[in-house]
């Protein structure tokens, strides 16, 4: 086996667009075994502290500003502010839910609407936009009339991650609450918020009263300020968002044959009987790509049964760089990936030359530590992953220099610790069946024996 040692990789830059597991055990006394599962109790169902060890700070923040009272009541103005890095809210979009406090209504909005009026029977002349004591809250979609829209509203609920574009990560509405209190002592807040993006997996704390914000004039001469201001603060956790992952990660390497391919079953196979070959005349059926209501998945069958497959492949080394070929293949007939993200931790990820296809940004989680990175779709061009099919798949490569301190392919070194698909961590195969490196050159167990009897026979001869 040869190296393929190159010593000026930017002549090949253009990328060809075809191609307590173990625990230790502790003895401790039962009054500090109690306090320690009651700790641990508290860390993994406390519902304000979902915690992602890429993203630490991640969240979504609510924000309700009172612009204004009225006879009685208030007009707010939500905003929605994500503050993931690499995690946004995809179609159908985001769902909104609260119980007011009181026996407030909504006598109107704008930018988004309710999905049920309520029981508004004890009003007379004017009907109030819902009287529901639970209302949900959705957002419009693109092109509703002008009087309709309100700033960052009509995106059908979609945001997008703040590490891949800060503007398309805020979603706002206007509404005016009534039968409400109509000063700072007298507003009850609203309780037990929830936030559906667009399935579950987010917790939200209670609201919380905060420094009121402060807005600039059109000409930023003068500064205006909030009647009032409160925040409700969503965090994401895998666990509650389902029980199987949601993409899985295969290897290859040029220096080895071995394809590893994802886990079987990696993400669940209950939709085992439902899925369709890839060669099955049912797909030429008109609707299939069609989604659902519900969102059901109609995916190819795979041995690993996942919607999305992250391919790495270890492709070519040069003197001073090695080069990684990225692809991203989507199974799901009934779903596009819009604005998707990749992130991929790995150590060499801190010398990052050359990223051909895909746009890339550096995460610092921890600043001391530079190993973990983000890949995203250039705009217009493949920031869209198609269903299923000839054109379901995106692809890039990667570029980076060797730490000749660190560097090496041994042991698995050449691939990712951990992979996130749209904000979700993906199963990678055992470390045991990677593709490993040879120890020594390939040999030819025929010529070997063949050069030495020949050697022999000219000894013979002298």
């Amino acid at each position: 086996m040869e190296f393929n040692n190159h010593t000026d990789p930017i002549e090949e830059s253009m990328l060809d667009a075809r191609d307590c597991s173990q625990r230790p055990q502790c003895y401790v006394f039962p009054e500090l075994k109690f306090m320690f599962l009651a700790v641990l109790y508290v860390m993994m169902f406390s519902p304000t502290e979902a915690y992602d060890p890429l993203d630490p700070t991640g969240n979504i923040t609510i924000k309700w500003d009172v612009m204004s009272w009225t006879p009685d009541g208030y007009v707010a103005a939500v905003t929605m502010n994500n503050f993931q890095m690499y995690r946004g809210i995809m179609n159908p979009g985001w769902t909104l839910g609260w119980s007011w406090a009181k026996k407030e209504v909504i006598w109107t909005m704008i930018g988004a609407q309710t999905t049920e009026q309520g029981d508004c029977s004890k009003f007379k002349g004017s009907v109030p936009h819902c009287c529901k004591r639970t209302p949900t809250v959705v957002d419009l979609l693109p092109g509703v009339p002008y009087n309709q829209q309100f700033t960052n509203c009509c995106k059908g609920g979609v945001l997008g991650t703040w590490g891949q574009d800060p503007l398309s990560a805020v979603s706002a509405f206007q509404v005016s609450v009534g039968l409400a209190g109509t000063s700072n002592k007298t507003v009850k807040l609203p309780k037990n918020f929830t936030l559906l993006g667009p399935g579950p997996g987010y917790t939200c704390g209670p609201a919380k009263i905060v420094p009121s914000t402060v807005f600039l004039t059109a000409d930023k001469r003068r500064k205006t300020q909030a009647l009032m201001t409160w925040n409700v603060t969503c965090t994401y956790s895998q666990f509650l968002a389902s029980k199987n992952p949601s993409c899985c990660v295969s290897f290859s390497s040029f220096y080895n044959q071995t394809i590893t391919p994802c886990p079987s079953c990696a993400c669940g196979c209950q939709n085992k009987k439902n899925c369709i070959k890839s060669d099955s005349k049912l797909l030429r059926r008109a609707g299939i790509n069609t989604p659902k209501k519900d969102n059901t998945p109609l995916l190819q069958c795979t041995h690993h049964m996942c919607p999305i497959r992250v391919h790495w492949h270890v492709k070519l080394n040069y003197k001073d760089y090695w080069r990684v070929k990225v692809a991203i293949t989507n199974f799901n007939y009934r779903l596009n990936y819009s604005q998707w993200t990749l992130v991929a931790q790995h150590p060499n990820l801190n010398n990052v030359t050359q990223v051909f296809s895909f746009d890339y940004k550096s995460l610092l989680p921890y600043e001391s530590i530079n190993d973990t990175g983000m890949f995203y779709g250039m705009k217009f061009y493949n920031d869209l992953i198609m269903e299923a099919g000839p054109l379901g798949n995106v692809q890039s490569e990667v570029l980076l220099r060797k730490d000749k301190d660190t560097f090496t392919f041994k042991q698995g070194w050449a691939f990712p610790r951990k992979v996130y698909f749209n904000g979700d961590e993906c199963m990678l195969p055992p470390p045991d069946t990677y593709p490993f490196l040879p120890n020594s050159a390939y040999t030819n167990p025929i010529a070997t024996p063949a050069v030495a009897a020949f050697l022999l026979l000219l000894l013979s001869m002298w």
